[in-house]
């Protein structure tokens, strides 16, 4: 059951949100919950393009049971506060996936909050998000990935990266290990810049006008947060998150 209280910045999970907007809208509806059969394999997208003063709250429970496979891509880009949240369970073999992006600006908050729990041998998850944040934006990646005593033979791996347009916008990365098996395979990393230097220059060499060169660099950059999904998926994907970019150029 979703609590009737409202969080507040002691839990870490709501530390850099924006608790005014979400206040509006508490309590936020009950998470969806996803089983999937050993097994079997889902994939799903998730395009939170909510209205502009909006507060956009979405949650997934999802539980994969021996060899099941779960993708997920997410973009998240509306609202005056938009919010996803993952908490996935593996069983033995299991695999998740996660594909992530989120674009933002004017004053807006965005979040993608995951939980990863290996509980028994052989999982595997990869979670790979990428930001681009532009004017007084805030952009935050909370993400644990927390392995069982017994959840020997475990790999996963979180890279979390975010391009800041302006000074005055702010990123928070947060991947986090809580490892309690010995003979596992784990890493991740986090990074916040601007856009590369020269790369920029080499485009601009190469004849491009300095904004078409910013833009190019840009998709790319949010593309890779979608190289796991399929054709169609993708290409849905990156002319959304095109479409939500050029609000930012």
């Amino acid at each position: 059951m979703m609590s009737l209280t409202l969080p507040t910045r002691r839990d870490e999970a709501w530390r850099y949100s924006d608790l005014a907007a979400l206040g509006g809208a508490w309590p936020v509806a009950e998470p969806e919950h996803i089983a999937v059969p050993a097994g079997a394999a889902i994939a799903r997208v998730v395009v939170q393009d909510a209205a502009p003063d909006a507060v956009a709250v979405q949650d997934y429970v999802i539980d994969l049971a021996a060899g099941a496979r779960a993708t997920f891509h997410v973009l998240n880009t509306g609202g005056r506060l938009g919010r996803v949240t993952i908490d996935v369970t593996l069983h033995e073999g299991a695999h998740f996936e996660l594909g992530a992006a989120m674009l933002g600006g004017a004053e807006q908050t965005l979040e993608i909050v995951t939980t990863v729990r290996h509980v028994e041998p052989h999982a595997t998850s990869n979670q790979l998000v990428r930001s681009v944040l532009g004017a007084r934006a805030t952009g935050s990646y909370l993400g644990k990935v927390a392995v069982a005593r017994h959840a020997q033979k475990t790999d996963a791996s979180q890279s979390v990266k975010a391009m800041l347009l302006a000074r005055t916008a702010t990123a928070n990365a947060k991947p986090e290990l809580e490892i309690f098996a010995d003979d596992v395979k784990c890493a991740h990393g986090a990074t916040v810049g601007e856009l590369d230097a020269m790369g920029l220059f080499y485009l601009q060499s190469r004849g491009l006008p300095p904004a078409e060169a910013k833009a190019l660099l840009l998709q790319a950059f949010i593309a890779s947060a979608f190289e796991s999904a399929d054709d169609a998926t993708r290409e849905t994907l990156e002319a959304a998150a095109q479409a939500a970019l050029e609000k930012l150029l």
